[in-house]
């Protein structure tokens, strides 16, 4: 239920805000034509109040749903994830082993996904029931179809004042459409020309008015299949691109090794040659620098997949009942079901033991093969997910410039997600049983040739079992806002607005009850989560005409909410100033605080147990002087997390300052400077980082050579966090035996760039219209600092610590003649560390080309290349897989054939 409390408080908001459309040409601000009518009245995301002007205090940069195909876009998340505003990589469905590889995200100025607000149709949405990177919520943006949508809106900078939390680094905005005449329908099948992904997807979408009833509804339903890292030349070979100076030694299938040295004890003989049939017929005996060999496969990595497989429904309705002339009904929906499948590691097993065949202390491992798990998706974890939301009110108008509106909104998300796990009796399948111990060790008389046989996939489902864990989020939140205009000054209408807000929201872990009945191997006890909050808040704006050329605007805004026995308040504000000196150039800038409440898995958080799989282990990588990207010391390690209910809510802030020159309706161009600040970051920190820092402060500097404080306060935090055994361990000396990972409120984070966007718009007689478009953002400064004192990380210099891309742009070229259009798009990504954080990779461009022809007035056929060139960076410098992980993908080109037909005609 919505909570019964509310505060009232004062709020307003940087409002006004830019729009700098990818694509398409916009009517040019501050040229009009004395016989033009006045263009209605409309709302941009940033501010509550409806103006006449897409171009503000602040920049917003707005897509059209059509934009999204023409420019080559496989969805609506690509096509926010193409501005150049995400400065920052995301671990999503193409990101390969990641605690949410059914989910997209977006990461606004490089500062996370949490901190960028999504809503649709002004509207929050549920977050993802599954903590991105283990730790942080977010909104999916994975299943939103793209013929649903009427435009995006994207305000890259704080908007607090008005939306509240999280909206830090900016504000995404999915408008839907909600008024149609006539019915589009469309098909579209893909392929990739390397091989993968293959996929197909039909949509409609469609509306029309019947006496006071508008009512649009649409629908997509589509399948793709995944692409697994064996089909791509680039990553099918771990060890392709082996030299002296990097040697890649293909990982271990099947081995024994001593536990104490690290060293391998060779297999019978034969013993790899019998399983070479394995891993697609490349298993074989290798040589390992420790001493010894094993058994391993060059094709180590090749059943796991780089892009998920994919099907899914998604449906969509709105109505708009016009009670009176001044008063209006409306109910939205819109609901996905997706199933997802992965396989995002290796299914290993593996025992330290005393073996009396032996008389000595043995370590077994066996990576099970696709061979013997019954195909490349015998491991697949998988992913049934639903979500839904609906809104409903009543919207209206008092007088001639006074509009209201008085909305509910609920919105749910909910994933059962299954994962093939070993059953715990496989210990007595490999080793038999126990016969006592010896020296504290379980002792067994083990052949080495139970180990070196490969299961049957009869074998392995005895042996394992999918578990269900089910998660799910709700939101639900209850508005009145109200806008129009307070009084008319000689400089023109003194416009206010203001809202009062109230709503909960709630997640729920319910991992699978038999992982505490031990009926899995090597699986630690999970405790299901459980939160809820409440939230309250009023706020207002107002807009101030000082002179004809000079405008602006104030916001304020109190939030207040209840979780864990906890009542926190939040106060932010926001100012904007508009000034026109001439018609044809605007400047302008805007300066505005923002809030952030802890999120929920953060506070809610039940302390969980459990392994992370096959993590590298920097500092024994250092110690033994292996690359990261290619160091063989990886394992699972133990951890413990735990929520923490004290924490403070964050605080930010943000500035925005630039100019829009429109010096003729051929051409504009705008220049903007933003600065962010977070204060009191929440975070958990990311246990690869964790390893790698820790190796830092243990060794004295980083990877890249800079000098680190092992006495610093975030050192002795980073060393405290890992156990390690002692060096003179007789087994497994210097490995880490458990790592704790709890939230904290951090010091700091700050950013700062500029963002430039130009249009050109030019016709030539008998030849046609041409539209070019270019976008552009460069990240002058991007910090951390962990604890007050502590030396700053440079997430943007330091390779050892880069998180962004330096720089980002875009262009978009349009031709249009008659029946047909032609688009090219191309998209630059900056530099980024190399994969052994030596230095930076050079930057790297992607081009997309597309053709649409109208055969008929109803129907059109379109063509769309992605990738063009069929190329991606190739980054040999630290081993397998060769590229840049994250911040690139590796599908090369991609071909779409669309076909379009309208039924009927539009209406605006």
């Amino acid at each position: 239920m919505i909570s019964r409390h509310f505060l009232f408080c004062l709020t307003v908001s940087t409002l006004g805000l830019m729009q700098a459309s990818m694509v398409q040409a916009q009517t040019v601000e501050g040229q009009t034509d004395d016989t033009a009518t006045q263009p209605e009245a409309i709302v941009i995301t940033g501010s509550r109040i409806a103006r006449r002007q897409t171009e503000g205090a602040a920049p917003v940069t707005i897509l059209t749903g059509d934009a999204i195909d023409k420019s080559g876009f496989r969805s609506v998340f690509d096509a926010l994830t193409a501005l150049p505003q995400n400065t920052g990589y995301v671990q999503g469905e193409d990101f390969g082993s990641t605690f949410t590889p059914a989910a997209n995200f977006v990461n606004l100025r490089g500062l996370g996904p949490n901190h960028s607000l999504v809503l649709v149709n002004g509207r929050r949405l549920a977050d993802y029931p599954v903590a991105y990177d283990g730790a942080v919520n977010a909104v999916n943006l994975a299943n939103i179809p793209n013929a649903f949508v009427d435009s995006l809106e994207v305000l890259s900078g704080s908007a607090g004042a008005v939306y509240g939390s999280d909206a830090i680094a900016g504000v995404v905005n999915l408008k839907l459409k909600e008024k149609m005449d006539g019915l589009d329908v469309n098909l579209r099948v893909g392929n990739t020309k390397q091989g993968g992904g293959k996929n197909i997807r039909g949509q409609f979408i469609g509306g029309t008015s019947i006496g006071r009833l508008d009512v649009v509804v649409g629908g997509e339903i589509s399948s793709r299949d995944p692409i697994f890292w064996g089909d791509r030349r680039i990553a099918s070979s771990y060890s392709r691109y082996s030299t002296p100076d990097l040697p890649q030694i293909p990982p271990s299938m099947f081995s024994i090794s001593n536990p104490s040295t690290r060293a391998y004890y060779d297999p019978p003989a034969g013993a790899c040659d019998a399983l070479g049939g394995l891993q697609g017929g490349t298993v074989r005996q290798v040589s390992s620098p420790r001493g010894g060999s094993y058994c391993g496969s060059d094709a180590y990595y090749n059943g796991r997949t780089i892009q998920t497989k994919k099907d899914s429904q998604s449906f969509y309705g709105h109505a708009t009942y016009h009670l009176t002339d001044d008063i209006d009904f409306y109910a939205g929906g819109l609901y996905t079901q997706s199933d997802i499948a992965n396989v995002v590691r290796s299914l290993t097993w593996s025992s330290t033991f005393y073996n009396l065949a032996t008389s000595r202390l043995e370590s077994w491992s066996h990576t099970l093969t696709s061979e013997e798990t019954g195909g490349r998706m015998g491991t697949a974890s998988g992913y049934d997910e639903q979500s839904w939301n609906i809104t409903t009110g009543l919207r209206g108008r008092l007088g001639d410039s006074w509009h209201w509106d008085l909305s509910y909104n609920r919105s749910q998300y909910r994933s059962d997600q299954t994962r093939v796990r070993l059953l715990s009796g496989i210990d007595a399948f490999y080793l038999g049983q126990q016969q006592g111990t010896v020296d504290g060790f379980a002792a067994y008389d083990a052949p080495a040739s139970r180990l070196f046989t490969a299961l049957t996939p009869g074998e392995f489902g005895q042996l394992s079992q999918a578990s269900l864990t089910r998660t799910r989020t709700e939101l639900q939140d209850g508005s009145l806002s109200v806008n129009g205009t307070l009084l008319h000054l000689p400089a023109g209408p003194l416009e206010v607005a203001g809202a009062i807000e109230v709503g909960d929201n709630s997640f729920s872990n319910d991992p699978d009850p038999q992982i505490n009945d031990g009926v899995y191997w090597n699986t630690a006890a999970s405790l299901p989560s459980y939160g809820k909050r409440q939230r309250q808040a009023i706020a207002g704006e107002v807009r101030v005409p000082i002179l004809r050329s000079l405008t602006v605007s104030g916001a304020g805004r109190y939030d207040r909410y209840e979780y864990g026995g906890n009542h926190i308040g939040a106060a932010t504000y926001g100012s904007g100033i508009e000034f026109r000196p001439v018609r044809s150039l605007l400047v302008r800038g805007s300066l505005s605080s923002s809030f952030r409440a802890p999120d929920m898995n953060y506070v809610f958080e039940q302390q969980t147990q459990g392994y992370y799989p096959s993590q590298t282990d920097y500092y024994q990588c250092r110690l033994d002087g292996q690359a990261y990207s290619s160091c063989t010391d990886f394992y699972n390690m133990n951890y413990v997390e735990n929520g923490n209910k004290q924490l403070k809510p964050e605080r930010g802030q943000s500035l925005t300052a630039g100019f829009v020159w429109t010096p003729s309706h051929h051409f504009d161009i705008s220049f903007d400077y933003y600065r962010i600040h977070i204060k009191n970051e929440v975070t958990s920190l990311d246990v690869d980082q964790l390893l790698r820092q820790e190796a830092d402060c243990r060794l004295g500097q980083s990877v890249s050579g800079s000098p680190v404080d092992a006495n610093s306060s975030i050192c002795r935090d980073y060393t405290a966090r890992v156990t390690r055994n002692p060096a003179g361990a007789t087994v497994n000396p210097n490995q880490v035996t458990l790592i704790r990972n709890s939230p904290i409120n951090a010091a700091s984070e700050r950013t700062q760039g500029i963002d430039i966007n130009a249009n050109v718009r030019w016709s030539i007689e008998k030849v046609g219209k041409f539209t070019l478009n270019g976008q552009y953002t460069r990240v002058l400064s991007h910090s951390y600092t962990q604890f007050p004192g502590d030396p700053a990380f440079d997430y943007l210099n330091d390779p050892a610590y880069q998180t962004d891309w330096k720089d980002r742009a875009n262009a978009t070229l349009t031709y249009q003649r008659g029946a047909l259009t032609l688009t090219a798009y191309a998209e630059r990504y900056g530099r980024v560390p190399k994969n052994d954080y030596s230095g930076e990779r050079s930057p790297y461009t992607v081009v997309n080309l597309s053709a649409s022809y109208d055969i008929t007035k109803q129907a059109s056929l379109s063509v769309i290349v992605n990738n063009v060139a069929d190329n991606y960076p190739v980054d040999k410098s630290g081993g397998w897989p060769y590229y840049s992980i994250g911040y690139y993908d590796i599908y090369g080109r991609q071909l779409w054939i669309q076909a379009n037909y309208h039924f009927g005609r539009h209406s605006s």
